[in-house]
């Protein structure tokens, strides 16, 4: 699995409208075939701050995504949204979903 964290810092007077903005590159997105999951979640800390985490099957739905109309468009589109660059971390992970955290283990 190709596993990605990304975060955005968004511009303070589209914070708010941030999940509407980026609706359809979402859906999109999550409609791909090898796409496992691609979630926003906000910073409970910096409300202009969103954090992306996403997964695909393997390198070869990865480049699908980066190769997709969906993705082109947001690449030319979302920027003007961001005070600044996304950082990311990216790595391929030999799993195909979430691993349970054992130290807090709920029987």
């Amino acid at each position: 699995m190709i596993f990605i964290t990304a975060k955005f810092q968004v511009k303070p007077e589209h914070a708010d409208a941030w999940p509407d903005i980026t609706r359809g590159f979402t859906e999109a997105t999550n409609a791909e075939e090898g796409c496992l999951w691609f979630q926003w979640s906000r910073s409970v800390e910096d409300p202009e701050e969103y954090v992306l985490v996403e997964a695909f099957r393997d390198g070869d739905a990865a480049g699908a995504h980066v190769g997709s109309a969906h993705f082109t468009e947001a690449t030319a589109t979302l920027p003007r949204y961001l005070v600044a660059t996304p950082k990311i971390v990216n790595f391929a992970l030999d799993q195909d979903d979430w691993s349970e955290l054992g130290e807090m283990r709920v029987d």
